[in-house]
This record gives C-alpha cells, structure tokens and sequence, in this order.
C-alpha cells in the first residue's frame, strides 16, 4: 500500500500555549512512520525522495512574505499535510504543476470566504431576483434608486436597513442636533423617518397611471402597456397660428402648434415688422415681435435663407438703438447660419464682429477672428475698413482712425459711436503732451471727427475742462499747456470693460 501522508499527526491544540513548530525542510526530509502513512513496506523505512517543486511548494507556503494575517501557522501546515497526502494517494505528485498551484494560506482563506457567503445568502435571500451580497471589506455604497426600491415594512430588510434610522445620512444632515445619538430608532408609523419616506413615494408617484417611484427613477427597466405614458412627438413641430403679430411669452413647456405661426405666415409677419419700423420707430415693440418671430423660428428648426434674412434685420436694428444684448444673441446665430452657406451677408456681420471687439477690448476673441480671415475676406471693403481701424488703433495712429470713422461703411458707424469718445479722449492726452502751449479748437475738431467746433468744445466741456479754452484773436484756443494728464481720468474711467450685457 502506498504511503498515505508525508507528516507526522499531531494531536489537536487543547491550550493557549504556542505549538511546538514543525520545519517544512524537516517535515520533508525525514521519513514517515508506517503508523502515519499506514505503510507496511520495508522498502519505504528511511528517507523518502520528494520532488524539488514539492519542496519548493512548502518553502514559499511558510516564507515570510507569503504569510497571511489570521491564519495560523497550525492551520496552514495542516492543510500543506492535506495537500500532499491526497496528491500521494492518487498518484499526481509527480504532474501536479506545484508552482502554479495555490498556497495552503490561500486555499484556508478562500474556503473561509465561501462559508461566509453561503451563511450570508442563506440568512438574507435575494431580492428581485439580485444577489444581497457584498463583500465584507468593502463598504456599502447604494444609489437612491434603490434605496427606493426596497419595501419599509418588509420584515427581511437588508442589514444596513434594520440600523437606527436616526444614523442615514439624511437624518445627520437634515436633524444633526435634534436627534439623541443613542436613542432608538422608530417604533411607529408617525415617526419622521416614515413621514420622510412617505413624502419621498408621492413626490415619485405618477398621478396618472399609478406607477411606482421605482418605476419612474429606473427608466432602465421594462415597463408594461398599461403603465406606458403617451410618447412625446419626434421632430420639429409645425405650426397652425395664423396670426401675424404675436406678443413674445419665454417658453417653459413644450411649444404648442396652435400659437406656433408657420414659415408662410412669419414671412409675412418680417414684411409688416419693415413697414412698421420704418413709419413708427417703435423699437420695444419691433423688438418684442421679433423675438416672437425668432422663436417660433428655433421651436420649427427652420434654417433657411430667410432664418438668415430675419436675423439680419434685427441685428440692424439693435445696432441702430445700441441694444447690444439682442445684437449679440443675433450675431450668434448668425455665425452658425453662415456656417451652413444658407446665404446673407457674413462679411458684413464679420466687420461689425471685428469693431465690436474694438469696443470690447477684447484681444482674444479678435486675435481667433484674424487667425480664421481668409484672403477674400480681407479684400472686402468693410472687414479691410474694420481691419484698418483696428491696426490705426494698435498703432496709437489717431489721425488715421478718425480718417476711417468718417467712412465706414454699413453700420458699422454704430458701433464705432459707442467707443469713439474713448479714443478722442486718447487723443487728446496726446494732443495736451505734443502742442504746448495751445493749439487752435478747429485743429481738434477736424483732428477728432467732430463736425463743427461747438461740439468740439461742448466735449471738452463736458469732461471738466471749460477753464482750457481760451477765446482770442477771432478764434478759440484749447491751453495745452495748463492740461498735463488733465483727461487721464476720464480716459481711465472710459477704458474699463464696457457693459455689453445691459440692453436699452
């Protein structure tokens, strides 16, 4: 009979105190009594000659860096005897691949681990068909929706459920101080805990159709007919409304067909808006409309030609009046319109961009707008006019700015109106350091744009400087030389980052 094990049995540990310690090397190198391995060959007394990957299995078993916490050595040497025992007894010592194989510690823990589970599931079964479990070392960590989804009167709830409630993160952060930390958790129907969760459940409940919070937080999961609500319509809406003037109202529901006017009727709403601004003037009524008419443009999707024309005319007009809040909302779409080639006037809107961001001062957004110019668009009368203006203005070239102001072309003189009175002030300083001791009014005039010399000086008086004018000889002259850093302040007030944010 072959030999059954390659220890000796030991008696079982009936004290406290430390076992006295079997060597792995001396385990292997002496020879089993036939009372232990049950042999009854002469030829097996004396030293057996175990395989060096058997060795070598029961040198890393026991080496320092391979030792487990909580498992004793006793522990692991009994199931190493295990091992070798039940690979003797069917003949694989030889092909078992040992170095592959796992340790006696990882086998004692991995068991424990199966035992723990099974004693876990068959306490707390599953439910909905999920598995309860989780691991021992890792914390639980659970989304709302299934908090939602578990029943508060269920006599099987999950562990962290059976807790004081008065320990939920919501209770700590909502009652931190209100709540005794060692009290008990609630006894009846009428506590807040219940008050919470009930509130919770009606909140998620469908009014209609009677379906579960849970059903409405996990849209993931199948629903039946009967709990299915009606499916919102796909696609862009198309609209009934026939009337042409319509008051602009914020949406804050899906748009309704019937007070949504179709492209026939918006176009002829665009035509009477026209008559209408140029008789009446009345820009927060044409403004109002044309919101109105944009709107119904976006709720359609309709991009077209004339989703360009309307919002060209708008952004005129908010140019003409100085909104810069609805003139910025349009020059935005406008960008992406000009994007998809539906036509209008992009190099037009793009010299307007440019003298914006000269009124911005906004170096980064102009530096993106010269790097994306291309060589026909720098040909273009006005987007040259407005690169031309702003290398005059890099270059502190007054003379040559105000050139240009008197001649741009569009509207883009409405823009420049809105930060010419920085620049004459610039100039000005400059004027005050290069002319002593005075200098002729009629030279500031044509030098700064003004188109006679009364509004020339009512500027100057406006910004405190009445006491440098000087009438003499038949004419009127500006005393440079008692206004050194004179209109410094103004300039500095006039330079900070305009509101372009405010509409009128």
């Amino acid at each position: 009979m072959p030999p059954t094990g390659a220890f000796t049995a030991v008696t079982a540990r009936k004290t406290f105190d430390k076992p006295v310690s079997v060597g792995p090397t001396h385990s292997l190198s002496t020879s089993p009594s036939p009372a232990a391995t049950g042999s009854t060959n002469p030829s097996d007394n004396g030293k057996r000659d175990w395989p060096p990957s058997v060795r070598s299995y029961v040198q890393r078993s026991f080496a320092d860096g391979n030792i487990l916490p909580g498992i004793d050595r006793s522990e692991m040497e009994v199931k190493l005897k295990q091992v070798i025992s039940q690979s003797v007894e069917a003949g694989t010592l030889v092909t078992i691949d040992w170095d592959n194989l796992p340790l006696p510690q990882i086998m004692i823990r991995d068991e424990r681990a199966r035992s723990h589970n099974l004693q876990f599931l068959s306490s707390h079964p599953a439910q909905n068909g999920r598995s309860t479990f989780t691991n021992e070392t890792t914390p639980n960590k659970r989304k709302s929706s299934d908090l939602e989804s578990l029943d508060d009167t269920s006599s099987r709830a999950l562990p962290w459920r059976q807790s004081n409630d008065r320990d939920s993160f919501e209770s700590r952060v909502s009652y931190p101080d209100k709540r005794p930390r060692n009290g008990a958790g609630p006894t009846n129907g009428s506590s807040k805990s219940t008050q919470i969760t009930e509130g919770r459940k009606k909140r998620f409940q469908t009014a209609t159709s009677g379906t579960s919070p849970v059903t409405s937080l996990r849209p993931w999961r199948p629903v039946s007919n009967h709990d299915a609500e009606p499916a919102e319509p796909k696609g862009p809406i198309v609209g009934r409304c026939q009337e042409l003037e319509k008051k602009y109202f914020r949406l804050t529901s899906a748009p309704n067909p019937d007070t949504v006017r179709p492209q026939h009727i918006l176009e002829k709403t665009l035509d009477l808006l026209k008559r209408k601004w140029r008789r009446e003037k009345k820009y927060p009524y044409i403004c109002d409309q044309f919101k109105s008419l944009r709107q119904d443009l976006t709720v359609q999707r309709i991009k077209t030609a004339f989703t360009v024309d309307a919002y060209e005319i708008h952004a005129r007009i908010a140019l003409e009046e100085g909104d810069l809040s609805e003139y910025n909302q349009c020059q935005t779409q406008l960008r992406a319109l000009y994007a998809q080639n539906l036509g209008g006037h992009p190099t037009e809107f793009l010299a307007y961009r440019i003298l914006y961001f000269l009124h911005t001062s906004n170096r980064t957004d102009m530096n993106d707008v010269l790097a994306n110019l291309t060589p026909t668009e720098k040909q273009d009368p006005a987007v040259k006019h407005a690169l031309d203006s702003r290398s005059a203005l890099a270059l502190g070239n007054y003379h040559r700015f105000f050139e240009l102001y008197l001649n741009t072309p569009n509207m883009g003189a409405y823009l420049t109106d809105m930060f010419v009175a920085r620049e004459r002030l610039s100039a000005l300083s400059a004027v005050c350091k290069a002319y002593k001791p005075d200098v002729k009014l009629r030279f500031i005039t044509e030098e700064l744009g003004f188109d006679a010399d009364e509004e020339s000086a009512r500027f100057i008086c406006d910004q405190g400087g009445p006491h440098l004018l000087d009438a003499r000889d038949g004419g009127v002259y500006l005393l440079t030389g008692k206004a050194p850093g004179f209109f410094e302040p103004a300039l500095k007030a006039a330079s900070s980052r305009p509101n372009t944010k405010a509409a009128v």
